[in-house]
């Protein structure tokens, strides 16, 4: 049974991280539990595996290294990180399929977005999830992207995961080039007018989405 855990305050990175490595030697030690872990925290940009420097052009917040796959992104008041730890080999077996646990992933997303009646896309060579603008008054072929995907496995535990944007500051992107893309921007559910969508009902719509793609 996957535990449900919604942080309200705003939860420093690295007690993030050392609370997700200790939290997955439980579940690999079967001491613990599955978790999905609900927050948010405050303005900061990670640098994933893949992260260049020259793509951090202004280090206006804090900025992390991080053991997660992927490149610079932002974080902060706003987007829902969900930070999802699972034991895949309980799950799949003796040869775990990591891709295809990111498309899982992926799958929850687009589910969840399209509760609220935006289309989010995958783009090959391109990690997150995307949103066609010229749907919302932008040009043909202008891109945005709405999510984040990025995450770690040890011994088969899966932690870090995915970040939605709700509403968060869109300028704090500015500082670095997102996840290695200079030719697309960022985008948000406020930013597509979808203003009367608040944490609660995105948080609402993970939790199902989440339960029908994972069993869980």
């Amino acid at each position: 049974m996957i535990e449900w855990l919604t942080q309200k305050n705003l939860v420093e990175y690295e007690a993030a991280v050392y609370k997700m490595e200790q939290r997955v030697a439980a579940i690999r030690g079967e001491q613990a539990s599955e978790v999905v872990w609900m927050l948010e925290h405050p303005s900061l940009y990670t640098a994933g595996t893949s992260a260049k420097d020259a793509d951090l052009l202004d280090a206006r917040f804090p900025v992390y290294k991080s053991g997660r796959g992927g490149e610079h992104t932002y974080h902060g008041p706003g987007q829902r990180v969900a930070y999802v730890l699972l034991d895949l080999k309980k799950r799949q077996g003796n040869k775990p399929d990591i891709r295809g646990y990111i498309r899982l992933l992926e799958e929850w997303i687009i589910r969840t977005l399209a509760d609220f009646g935006v289309k989010g896309e995958r783009r090959e060579g391109r990690v997150g999830i995307w949103v066609d603008m010229q749907a919302y008054g932008g040009s043909k072929g202008e891109e945005a992207k709405i999510a984040a995907i990025g995450v770690r496995i040890r011994r088969w535990v899966t932690y870090h995961g995915v970040a939605i944007n709700l509403n968060p500051d869109l300028l704090h992107y500015g500082g670095i080039v997102p996840c290695g893309i200079c030719e697309h921007g960022v985008t948000s559910l406020h930013d597509l007018g979808l203003k009367d969508v608040d944490m609660v009902a995105l948080d609402r719509a993970l939790k199902k989405n989440f339960r029908s793609i994972f069993s869980s």
